[in-house]
């Protein structure tokens, strides 16, 4: 039973930081969508622009997913081997899903100018 609630937190941890990367991406491609509306000329104003922002708050969000999934991986390996079974870690796929789609976004992002 031990084992079972040190994965399942695990899996909780991990799906937190799925959420707070996906808040930060979408925060990130919101903001910079947003004033690509409303400013009509690509005019710099101040130090960083609104796409330079999205684009800080993007790859924070991928960073932060990348570092959940490996801490993760390295966590889950230090249960003890003979209490852990082979598992398919659902919040792990998401998280893999949502990386995906941060790169996609990422990628929206620096091609559209």
């Amino acid at each position: 039973m031990a084992c079972d609630r040190t994965w399942l937190a695990h899996e909780r941890t991990l799906m937190a930081w799925v959420r707070t990367a996906t808040s930060m991406i979408t925060f990130g491609f919101t903001v910079y969508k947003f004033f690509q509306f409303e400013v009509a000329h690509n005019v710099r104003i101040g130090v960083l622009t609104p796409r330079d922002f999205g684009l800080i708050m993007i790859s924070i969000g991928l960073v932060t997913l990348l570092l959940a999934i490996v801490s993760r991986r390295k966590q889950t390996a230090a249960l003890p081997k003979q209490f852990r079974r082979r598992r398919t870690s659902l919040s792990e796929i998401v998280a893999v899903l949502m990386f995906a789609f941060g790169i996609l976004v990422l990628a929206a992002t620096v091609l559209r100018s």
